[in-house]
């Protein structure tokens, strides 16, 4: 690391906090519908369960409930922008962080947008923020990654299906990590991964798009080394992206390769292991999955204070980013552990028939007066629509 970017003022996550759903899904009640082993879920791609929305949950619910302890905890002063990563968003024009923005009680003296590039956006907001706190470290920045992953009912990629969203304040001298320069960026133009206008559920090809995400590995990890960036022996862990857990370990030994290293699989688990916990009850959140492979890591990690982190974003389409992160020392004291563990064994979980009843559900687009059933415990629930607009409350 450069004696220059030791000496930058450390802006970094300065708390984190994340929300899944009301309900969820076992892959063992899957596996049952399927007639398939249910080994093909767990060991196969690494999941054990997927979060399914309450048919009142959606982005900004999750979104809301995700930033609510965050603002309880630090207050809304200082924060003058929202921004909020999905791709699974509720309008073509309206941010939904505007609907998140009104149900924390957040001051009209703010910004708020929506950013969109697949499963990367987050880290595009967290870049956007940095680059805010640096030019003015009073302010904080919240951003937002809420995503409702959906494929077609008995599709292959229905098993990787989730819910979540991630809240990060992002602040001058932060408590949990601050992030470092350089990142190193690559983007190629593949349709491995898409969801048309026109279509609820989105559309993959698989192969190519685990070849998409292996090649995004090197190109951005190559223009990291490039822009004088931290040996790969450094790292105490890495976290990856996961649409389904297992891809995090085909992208780590594709990077331990690329780097002449080969693959020593103790090494592999090492750098991994710890990352995987939530995304593998949860299932593919899109935005969010990263940061839940760092909420993962911190909450169970013996005391990482001091070391880098290793974290490699990637959206379909393509667009990826690696960068690092120093993990504060003394963060232990600022982590919402049990409220995480929390918010995954709260869920109830749905037998096959209710799970698919929930995924067909929808609005009709007539434009009429639409209750939503109250099914969420959550503080945030989607209650109507009305005349084409989204109505929520605090539930």
């Amino acid at each position: 690391m450069s004696e220059e970017m030791a000496h930058e003022t450390a802006v970094g996550i300065h708390d984190l906090s994340f929300a899944t759903t009301e309900f969820v899904l076992p892959h063992t009640v899957l596996a049952a519908h399927n007639g398939t082993d249910p080994a093909k879920y767990h060991h196969g791609i690494g999941q054990r369960s997927m979060s399914v929305p309450a048919a009142d949950e959606d982005i900004v619910t999750m979104a809301a409930a995700a930033a609510a302890p965050v603002v309880r905890r630090h207050g809304t002063d200082g924060i003058r922008t929202v921004v909020l990563a999905t791709e699974s968003s509720i309008d073509q024009a309206k941010s939904a962080g505007v609907y998140v923005h009104s149900l924390l009680g957040l001051g009209s003296a703010t910004r708020v947008v929506e950013l969109k590039q697949a499963c990367y956006a987050a880290t595009a907001g967290l870049q956007f923020a940095l680059g805010l706190v640096r030019s003015d470290p009073a302010q904080r920045v919240l951003v937002i990654a809420s995503d409702v992953s959906k494929y077609e009912l008995d599709s292959p990629g229905e098993a990787t299906q989730g819910a979540a969203a991630v809240a990060m304040l992002i602040a001058a001298d932060p408590a949990l990590l601050t992030i470092e320069e350089p990142s190193g960026l690559f983007t190629a133009d593949v349709m491995d991964f898409w969801r048309p206008n026109y279509r609820e559920a989105a559309l993959v090809d698989g192969q190519e798009s685990i070849g998409a995400y292996l090649l995004a590995v090197q190109g951005s990890w190559k223009d990291y080394t490039e822009q004088g960036g931290r040996d790969l022996d450094e790292f105490a862990a890495f976290c990856y992206h996961q649409p389904f857990t297992k891809m995090a370990y085909k992208a780590h030994r594709q990077l331990l390769n690329y780097c002449g290293h080969g693959v020593d699989e103790d090494r592999v688990t090492r750098d991994l292991g710890l990352t995987t916990a939530y995304n593998n009850v949860i299932g593919n959140s899109y935005t969010a999955s990263v940061y839940l492979a760092l909420a993962a890591l911190l909450d169970q990690a013996d005391d990482l204070g001091g070391r880098p982190v290793g974290f490699l974003s990637y959206g379909s389409g393509s667009v990826a980013e690696f960068f690092a992160g120093t993990v504060v020392p003394g963060y232990r004291d600022h982590l919402r552990t049990a409220a995480h563990r929390a918010a995954v064994d709260r869920r109830t979980p749905v037998d096959h028939a209710r799970y698919r009843a929930l995924h067909q559900y929808s609005f009709p687009a007539d434009g009429g007066d639409h209750i939503t059933p109250a099914e969420t415990t959550g503080p945030f629930r989607l209650a109507a629509l009305r005349g084409h607009k989204r109505i929520y409350e605090t539930s």
